[in-house]
Order: structure tokens, then sequence, then C-alpha cells
């Protein structure tokens, strides 16, 4: 009876931080609808004051973000990576805290105000893991409970629950988790751990009502011909995200001329503000479409509505690029799906009545996000459960896979990997110049 309560409270423990997780980024979603509504608002009424709002916002994030979170910058994911490869000492401390966490909230929300081309999802996972961390390391550290369950796998749980609540699917959460999570040694899955990240879907399941991120009008269709395209879509997905990959690895510095570098580096607010006139610049061009995460763009693709823009995937490429290059909080996951539907709109104005435009712009994105990841089965399952097109899974294994192949001959390293390995190292640094005790 000892053995079977001290199980079931672990396990009540653990549901109830995924619960946890589940509120924490429902939340994040209700702040980031709204910014989004406003930034739609204010972009309207005065589009030209973009020019001015969005360059000293990003200045101003990236200001608030080095003296108040600098771990919160970017994506929240390479972070969490991190962490699980790093004794819970030395990099726990900092790359998934709950207090840089709870700062890259409200920040991200500004961003997306300000109009940046980023994303929630992202610091979703990280918010996720420093949250399941906290809740875990107090249970044992001031009431004296033994779960028994190692920091990695409840950062490495709460950062894959992060992310099945913020799209509201569950089953994605556990891939993610084992594909892109789980291929370090320091995480090993057992079945707490995949209970956790399952709770945490569920409950923003229930919470938040069980529709799809994308409403889909009417089911899509498979045109046998379309087989050519469908491969022109993974390829051509494969050499941009690949390209994407790679100059969001290189960073700023590794873009411009070798005589600007010095600048780059020794003056990120500038640097930011320099972002945001590109970004607002963008925006003004595609009359508001490249600002926040493009999902009405998406959307509208998906359901075969037209855009204003005609050249929304490339400027989504440019303006996302922009804003990671202000190094301001926010991820790369929505904006990559608004770049692989505007590519695939693209490729429908080549492809004619051979091909479903909205399913090509379905394929698009799986292979986009698969390309800039190099998370096939991720980016398949995760698009699949988001638009509820179970039907076309194969088709989007069969995009993912090859947009991945591709993408790895311009970028040999998965970006959340590779940009992983500097935080490492950043953590490193700060552990060896912190003063001992």
């Amino acid at each position: 009876m000892r053995r079977a309560s001290h199980k079931t409270f672990r396990y009540a423990l653990v549901l109830c931080g995924a619960a946890l997780v589940a509120l924490l980024s429902l939340a994040f979603a209700w702040m980031a609808e709204i910014a989004l509504a406003w930034n739609a608002r204010w972009t309207s009424a005065a589009p030209w004051a973009a020019l001015i709002i969005l360059p000293c916002a990003l200045a101003a994030i990236r200001w608030l973000t080095l003296r108040l979170a600098p771990y919160a910058r970017g994506s929240g994911i390479p972070q969490v990576i991190a962490s699980t490869t790093l004794p819970v000492e030395m990099g726990q401390g900092g790359l998934v805290s709950l207090r840089q966490a709870l700062w890259k909230i409200p920040l991200t929300a500004a961003a997306l105000l300000a109009g940046a081309s980023v994303g929630r999802e992202g610091p979703s996972v990280q918010v996720g893991a420093a949250a399941m961390l906290a809740w875990g390391r107090y249970w044992q550290s001031r009431i004296g409970v033994r779960l028994r369950f190692r920091a990695h796998e409840l950062v490495a749980a709460g950062a894959a629950g992060g992310l099945a609540a913020a799209f509201n699917t569950p089953l994605a959460g556990v891939v993610f988790a084992i594909e892109e999570l789980g291929r370090g040694a320091g995480v090993r899955w057992d079945r707490l751990a995949l209970s956790g990240v399952l709770c945490a879907g569920f409950i923003a399941l229930a919470i938040a009502g069980n529709n799809p991120y994308f409403h889909i009008s009417d089911p899509m269709q498979w045109a046998g011909a379309a087989w050519g395209w469908t491969l022109a879509c993974a390829v051509v997905n494969g050499v941009l995200g690949g390209i994407f990959a790679a100059t969001l690895i290189r960073g700023a510095a590794g873009v411009v001329p070798v005589a600007w570098r010095a600048w780059v580096v020794g003056h990120p607010v500038r640097l930011a503000f320099v972002c945001g006139i590109v970004v607002a610049v963008l925006g003004l061009l595609t009359h508001g479409e490249t600002y926040g995460t493009g999902y009405e763009a998406s959307a509208a693709l998906l359901n075969g509505h037209p855009i204003e823009s005609s050249g929304f995937g490339i400027a989504k490429w440019v303006a996302t690029v922009a804003s990671y290059f202000a190094g301001i909080p926010g991820g790369i996951f929505t904006p990559a799906l608004a770049i692989g539907a505007g590519v695939g709109e693209h490729l429908v104005q080549l492809a004619g009545p051979v091909a479903d435009p909205r399913t090509l712009a379905l394929l698009s994105m799986a292979a986009f996000l698969a390309a800039a990841t190099q998370a096939p089965i991720t980016a398949s399952v995760i698009v699949m459960e988001m638009t509820r097109s179970q039907d076309l899974m194969f088709h989007l294994l069969v995009a993912t896979l090859l947009a991945s192949l591709v993408s790895r001959q311009f970028c040999p390293r998965p970006f959340y990997h590779a940009v992983a390995l500097r935080f490492r190292k950043e953590a490193l640094a700060d552990a060896t110049r912190a003063p001992g005790p």
C-alpha cells in the first residue's frame, strides 16, 4: 500500500505540474492574441507609424532583455535543449529559470504588439520547462517529497507539455519530445514523463475546446497528378528552409560584411533598431501581412482565399530573419508555417489547376517547418493535428522527409541544436565567472 500510494502521489504531482504548464500556456496565448489584435488595429489606423514605433519598440525590448532576462532571447527551445545537457547547478539556474521564463511572456507579447515576425510557441516551450522544473523543486526541497524523477526529465516534460498546450496538439507534444528533446543522452522517457506531456495537452483541449489551430472550411482533396508538385514543394521548401536555418545560425554578425561585424556585435540595441526598420518596411509593402505570426495569411491560404501581397512568402522569410537578428524573445514556429504557406502560394501560380492550392499550401507549411528544424516527424504530426488533415498524413511525411534531406545540404546541423550549443557554452562561462559560495 505504501508503494502504491507513493507512486500515485508521484503521478499526481507530475500531472498537477502539467496542469500548471497548460494554464501558463493558455494565459500566454491569451496575451498574444490581444497583442496581435491591437497590432492589427494600430497598423491599420496609422500604417506609416510603424516606421517609428517598430524600430523603437524592438530596441527597447532588446534593452530590457539584456538587463532582465538575457537567456530569454530567441525561441526558447535551444535553451531547453542546452539545459538537458548540463548539470543542474550549472545550466538550469539560468537557461530555464522561472524568473527569466516569466519575463519572456510579456516581452514576447510586446514584440507581437509592435509587429515583430515572431511566434509564441517556442517561448511556451521554455516557460513550460521552467514551470515544471520549479514545481518539482518546490516539492522536493520545501516539502521533502522524493519524486525519483531527474530534473532533466522534468524540464523535457514541461517543455513538450508547453508545446502541446500552445498548439492544442497533445500527440505533437509527445513526438516533439521524442524527436527533438530525446536526441540527447540526458533525457530518458518513461510513462510518467509522457503522461505529463499528454496531460498538459488534454487540459488545454478541455479549457480551450477541441478546436483545431487552423479552421479548414472544406475538406482538402488530393489529385493523383499532383505528385510532381508535391516533390517540387519539398525541394523548394527544403532549399529555402535550409538557407533560413543556416542564416539564423550564422547570426547578423555572420551575414554582414566583415567591416561591419564589430559594430553589430558591440551595439545590440542599435542593431535591433535597424532590424525594426526592415520589418516595418516589409510590413508596409505587404499591407501588414508580415507583422506578427502570419496566422491570418496562413489561414486564408489554407482555405483557398487569396491574400493581398503577391510576395508574401519571401517577405515573411526576410521579416522573420530580421526579427530574430534583433535578439528579442520570440519563436520561429508559427512564422515558419506562414513562410511555407506563402511559398506554397507561389508554387500554385506555377502548378495551375493540376494541384489543389489548399493542399499545396498545407504540404508547403509542413515542408518548410521540417526544413527549418530538421524534425520531419514533428512537422508532419503538428501540421496534421492543427488542421485535422489525417487523410493527407502520408503526403505530409513524404514532403517533410524530402525537405529535411534537402535542407541538410545547406545546413548540416539542426537549427535548434546548433543554437543550443551556443547557449550551453554561454551558461558554462557564466557558471565559471559566478563567485563561489
